[in-house]
């Protein structure tokens, strides 16, 4: 697993929600521009998945594979999810929703990290 694009996964899911909550704050609905840089975090989360993957297959290390699997199918289907209800909710809480998105994207990351080195495995 890259540690350098977790890094940036996580400093780009905290924009995201930075963002997003400027937009709960301001009363405005998600727009093209959050869209947009939803889409370039969950490239990168699926980029980071497929490495994770990839890292998984190869590895000598003694990481738990069921755990670290299903924390790398699910940081990949949270902002999807999060931008489908998200942008499909009118009120100002549409926002709201991908603040949350990307703060749990960014503790799924955290935690892919931790059982990746073997940290509170």
């Amino acid at each position: 697993m890259s540690e350098p694009v977790a890094y940036v996964s996580i400093g780009l899911a905290l924009v995201v929600a930075i963002w997003a909550g400027a937009l709960v704050v301001l009363n405005r609905r998600v727009d093209n521009p959050l869209f947009y840089g939803v889409a370039g975090l969950e490239a990168i989360v699926l980029a980071q998945v497929v490495g994770g993957f990839v890292a998984l297959a190869v590895t000598d290390r003694d990481v738990d594979g069921i755990t670290f699997s299903g924390y790398l199918l699910t940081v990949a289907l949270v902002m999807p999810i999060g931008i489908a209800w998200g942008a499909s909710d009118k009120s100002r809480w549409g926002p709201g929703v991908l603040v949350i998105s990307a703060l749990v994207v960014v503790v799924l990351i955290v935690r892919l990290l931790q059982i990746w080195q073997g940290i509170g495995v």
